[in-house]
């Protein structure tokens, strides 16, 4: 098993994938690396020999990723917020931050809501 970054790559899949679940490495990035490295896409995380995985290490910890990358995002959030701009209100308010409309969409956003009239009226006895 390989560990790159403080995480467990898993075993059975391959280099590709795998490197996918270190923070801040998609895909794209994840064949960049491979290509520059000249690892082989599909050969299996644990087929890995202790050479490559030691090369693997060596270039990520020169992107930034994990714990740096959530950090810095989490600090342009707040400077946004601090200076009073337009998004960092919208992430103030937790509400989409990039133009979408907001009265049709964006439920994960503002939560669910209940609103008046809404589902079938009840039912009066007379």
């Amino acid at each position: 098993m390989a560990r790159i970054c403080g995480i467990n790559l898993p075993s059975e899949k391959r280099i590709e994938v795998g490197l996918t679940y270190v923070y801040g490495i998609g895909r794209r990035l994840s064949a960049k690396i491979l290509d520059d490295l000249n690892i082989n896409r599909n050969v299996k995380v644990k087929d890995l020999s202790e050479a490559d995985v030691n090369k693997l290490r060596d270039y990520i910890a020169k992107l930034p990723t994990e714990g740096d990358l959530r950090r810095k995002i989490s600090l342009d959030v707040k400077r946004l917020q601090d200076i009073g701009s337009y998004r960092g209100y919208r992430h103030r308010r937790r509400l989409p931050v990039r133009g979408q409309r907001t009265k049709t969409n964006a439920r994960t956003k503002r939560g669910r809501r209940v609103t008046m009239g809404s589902g079938k009226k009840k039912e009066t006895k007379t």
